[in-house]
């Protein structure tokens, strides 16, 4: 449809709708739809002239939804040629041919631009578990499932979303080419239960507390003492070996002197990072036992909790239901 056509019958248009405002207007205080329908009518048609035709369609929906006219169904479904929504523009002339007569100006403009828009357009089966479910196309609202037939959609990328009261909306991204018919099924679950950190108890320490970073660091160091101990353990006793060996053959006081210092001095190094060690590893059990582990947090969740209490002469183990 060319603009000057278009706002030709505008202006042709006006006249009628202001003779009928008139001819229906029963009083002053009640509202005349079809006036304001007029009205509507006419900004749709400047805003058309202006390209703007998400502007239009608003408009010319409302023109419609007042006062439906094949005047107003046709430049609905040439606003929504323009801005590509193809499935839309469809459904919009094949109302317009079913619902006027033959005789009707623009039908054969508009059976011309069926059978174009038939070759823009795609179909999407769309299923919900649950049914029930209210569906979006490109945000748009299609109705609630189940569908008695597939939606009728335009061609490409296609965001169908899924949403129930009290239930995760479910998006889905579909590509549909010309004549295609694809499905999408959504399946919604209940939204996850966002829980609140717990603030720890009095005299308890949780992870992330310097009380922890003093535990790993005891821990770290236990095995590196523990190792130390073994590695220097494993030397003593191959010096002690070469002493043996040294005492059984020929062999001088000084290198005799020299294996039993060495294996004197490894055994005495291995014993003294043996027990720092062991002195550690009960420091590191000490801060393990009293912290309160990630376990206990999450049993407090649902009413229930434990705590070890580890005292230099003493334990103590509580819980509680």
């Amino acid at each position: 449809m060319k603009i000057e056509c278009l706002v030709a019958r505008a202006g042709a248009l006006f006249p009628l709708f202001a003779i009928l405002a008139h001819a229906t207007s029963a009083s002053a205080q009640k509202p005349d739809p079809v006036r304001e329908a007029g009205t509507h009518f006419r900004r749709g048609v400047e805003l058309y002239s202006e390209t703007n035709y998400a502007g239009a369609l608003v408009e010319f929906k409302r023109a419609y939804e007042l006062a439906p006219s094949a005047a107003a169904l046709y430049d609905l479904g040439e606003a929504q040629y323009q801005l590509q929504d193809y499935a839309a523009a469809l459904r919009s002339f094949r109302r317009f041919l079913s619902d006027y007569g033959p005789n009707e100006n623009h039908r054969a403009e508009v059976e011309a631009n069926v059978q174009v828009l038939a070759t823009r357009v795609g179909r999407v089966n769309v299923t919900t578990v649950p049914v029930g479910a209210d569906i979006t196309v490109d945000d748009e609202s299609v109705g609630k499932t189940p569908f008695s037939e597939p939606i009728l959609v335009s061609v490409g990328r296609r965001k169908v979303t899924a949403s129930m009261p009290g239930l995760a909306p479910v998006s889905r991204y579909v590509e549909v080419a010309a004549g295609d018919e694809v499905a999408a099924a959504l399946a919604l679950a209940p939204p996850i239960a966002s829980v609140s950190p717990l603030a720890p108890e009095p005299g308890a320490w949780s992870e992330g507390t310097p009380r922890s970073t003093l535990r790993w660091v005891g821990w770290i160091t236990t095995g590196a003492l523990a190792a130390g101990a073994g590695t220097l353990g494993i030397l003593a006793i191959r010096e002690d070996d070469d002493l043996h060996q040294a005492r059984s053959g020929l062999t001088t006081s000084a290198t005799l002197t020299k294996d039993a210092n060495a294996t004197a001095r490894f055994a005495i190094l291995a014993d003294s990072l043996g027990a720092a060690a062991i002195v550690a590893g009960g420091i590191s059990l000490y801060l393990t036992l009293s912290a309160r582990p990630k376990a206990q947090e999450t049993a407090s969740l649902v009413g229930a909790s434990t705590h070890l209490t580890v005292g230099p002469t003493s334990a103590r183990f509580d819980m509680t239901f």
